[in-house]
């Protein structure tokens, strides 16, 4: 029986995590902020670092949101690649 609790557990952790990661990123802005305002108010957490908590749990990991890096889909980057690419060969 406690296993199965356990196994429930761990699976129900990873629903969460799955549905906060594949969140759209304006979703998870204002869950955070709820959920951090949830937390000052109960005296878990204090202002300042109620602050820094919803702007962690904001962020995006890595590409697929699109929401604020830009690092997706620039060519500033691809050109960049390119002529550091013939800098090398021209030294060769």
């Amino acid at each position: 029986m406690l296993q199965q609790i356990i196994v429930g557990l761990i699976v129900a952790a990873a629903a969460i995590y799955a549905a906060w990661r594949w969140m759209p990123a304006a979703w998870r802005r204002g869950a955070a902020q709820k959920l951090t305002a949830g937390g000052q108010r109960a005296g878990l957490v204090d202002e300042e670092r109620a602050k820094q908590l919803a702007a962690s749990l904001a962020k995006s990991s890595g590409c697929g949101s699109c929401d604020s890096c830009g690092a997706c889909g620039t060519g500033d980057a691809k050109s960049a690649d390119k002529s550091a690419s013939k800098n090398a060969t021209a030294v060769r």
